[in-house]
């Protein structure tokens, strides 16, 4: 899973209700593209290097996870969308929308379709003076210039002013009030280490990520269940207990909450399935000793997935020790996990089936993963 990156987007129109087509333009960008974090004022130019229109041009900052390309296959399907016709000519003309990206991070990209940084900041002040709202003391990736330097420096000398229209920031209707602790569990291969992963990421939480991969009993239970089932569920147990103890005591001043890719619980549930009946007993009694001395979540959410599906991803992931993974092992794993869900009276529980979804890969199937948190919530 990719981590966010900070791209900078330029929106120009010139035709029919210009504003609203930028407006429209970064509504689709905030489903599409990523978090819209800035946004410049408005500035109306002349039409550059044609006879046209006078143009209404801005720049906005956009947290995305796709790569500069899939941002431009992005940015082409809104122009289309918004009804921009092009000329095979190649000359410059009037437009519903223009989208151009003119930085993305510190990248240097150099393609027969895309490059970036955009060639054209230091020459045209109407892309300068916006990105000088949002992006003043950025480097040019290139120039080595800080933007302002490159706005004092351009010998662009076009007549521009500051219109009073504007556009805004899409709302952002995801939010987790209340909530301090907030647990997401889910079968092996649901999703829940990435979902985490990405809002701790997205609204400024602490992660708390399972250390499944430093247990030396995983491998080695996945060969032989019956032999490494109680030591491998011990030491979970005892490893879960000491990271949570010590990552929940530490307050962190600078993060709104906390949040989790597993819950104690799971240690039960996981417990009730490979342990024989008197390990068991002896597990559940050291099971709640432990319990009963941590903070539990005030919002535990379950990702479902069906089966087949937790089959595809687990064998995408390609971990080789769980390649062997039985449906019915799975099967038994989510029983378990919604009888304890039932059995929940103190603590805000969210069941989300995602099994249509792939909310890594698309924006909109994150999105909408949020919203049905969010409904839950208010």
């Amino acid at each position: 899973m990719k981590s966010p990156k900070t791209v900078i987007l330029a929106l120009g129109s010139n035709l029919g209700n210009r504003i609203g087509y930028m407006q429209n333009a970064l509504e689709k960008m905030h489903h599409n593209i990523g978090w819209v974090l800035e946004v410049s004022k408005i500035y109306e130019t002349p039409a550059w290097g044609f006879e046209g229109n006078s143009f209404l041009n801005a720049c906005v900052s956009v947290s995305t996870r796709l790569e500069a390309s899939e941002v431009l296959t992005e940015l082409l399907q809104i122009e289309n969308e918004l009804g921009r016709e092009r000329s095979d000519s190649g000359n410059y003309q009037n437009r519903t929308i223009d989208l151009d990206i003119l930085l993305f991070g510190e990248e240097i990209i150099e393609t027969e379709i895309l490059r970036i940084p955009h060639p054209g900041i230091p020459n045209r002040s109407f892309v300068l003076k916006p990105l000088n709202d949002i992006a003043a003391s950025e480097k040019h990736p290139a120039l080595g210039k800080k933007i302002s330097q490159l706005l004092k420096e351009t010998k662009d000398t076009s007549e521009i002013t500051i219109s009073s229209e504007e556009i805004k920031k899409p709302t952002l209707n995801y939010h987790f009030p209340g909530y301090n602790y907030i647990a997401v569990e889910g079968n092996i291969g649901a999703g829940k280490t990435s979902f985490s992963t990405m809002v701790s990421e997205d609204f400024n939480a602490k992660l708390i990520l399972e250390r499944f991969k430093d247990n030396p009993f995983l491998p080695k239970f996945y060969e032989n269940k019956e032999r490494y089932a109680f030591p491998l569920e011990m030491s979970f147990l005892a490893d879960r207990y000491q990271q949570l103890s010590d990552d929940l005591a530490q307050y962190d001043l600078f993060k709104d909450f906390v949040i989790s890719d597993y819950d104690v619980f799971k240690s039960l549930i996981f417990a009730k399935i490979t342990l024989h009946e008197d390990e068991y007993s002896l597990y559940h009694k050291l099971f709640h000793l432990i319990y009963k001395e941590l903070v539990k979540p005030e919002l535990y959410i379950y990702l479902y997935q069906n089966t087949e599906r937790l089959l595809e991803n687990i064998k995408k992931r390609g971990r080789d020790y769980e390649q062997n993974i039985q449906p019915e092992y799975l099967m038994d794993i989510n029983n378990s996990y919604l009888n304890f869900i039932k059995s929940q009276s103190n603590m805000k529980v969210q069941i989300i089936d995602i099994s249509g979804l792939d909310f890594v890969s698309s924006r909109k199937d994150y999105l909408w993963l949020l919203s049905e948190i969010d409904k839950a919530l208010v």
